[in-house]
């Protein structure tokens, strides 16, 4: 069985005019919602074998306090420029990758090819993965190459507001 772990980046900051989307930092709300969010996965002993991260601030700071809190090295993240510029296909090519000795991958990006995704591989209907919601799918799968549209098991959502 393998484990994938899907992860919006928490909430950004947009009040800056002169930073870019790529360059775009985490707000207040979602300096406070990862590392809530990483220990709640950490409460779930949740132990990630690897970390795939868009490498857009928001999306790699997002990870890094995921990694910090579940002990996970942060300069093993795997930054992809693929999640931040594709679509929920090129998500799955991405996850099609996977080396099959890792069962438990974290994979961090954005709306819309995060909801996109989660509901193209599990066949469950998610209308918005919010800022900093998190998503476990299992895939009766031994290889991450077998990993397609339906194949996933929806597990759980999990998001800041559902613990407030």
């Amino acid at each position: 069985m393998k484990t994938l772990y899907l992860v919006r980046h928490a909430k950004s900051d947009w009040g800056n005019a002169h930073t870019g989307d790529f360059q775009r930092t985490l707000n207040h709300r979602g300096l406070k919602a990862a590392p809530y969010m990483a220990a709640l996965l950490k409460e779930k002993k949740v132990i990630p074998e690897l970390v795939i991260s868009s490498p857009a601030n928001r999306a790699l700071t997002t990870a890094e306090f995921f990694c910090e809190i579940l002990g996970y090295p942060k300069e093993l993240i795997q930054q992809r420029m693929e999640i931040y510029e594709g679509g929920a296909g090129q998500l799955l090519k991405i996850v099609q990758q996977i080396n099959d000795n890792c069962k438990t991958a974290l994979l961090f990006g954005h709306n819309p090819t995060m909801t996109d995704f989660s509901n193209l591989l599990a066949g469950h209907h998610i209308d918005s993965l919010v800022t900093c919601g998190v998503v476990r799918i299992d895939m009766e799968i031994k290889s991450w190459k077998d990993a397609a549209p339906g194949s996933g098991n929806f597990i759980w959502y999990e998001f800041p507001k559902k613990h407030q």
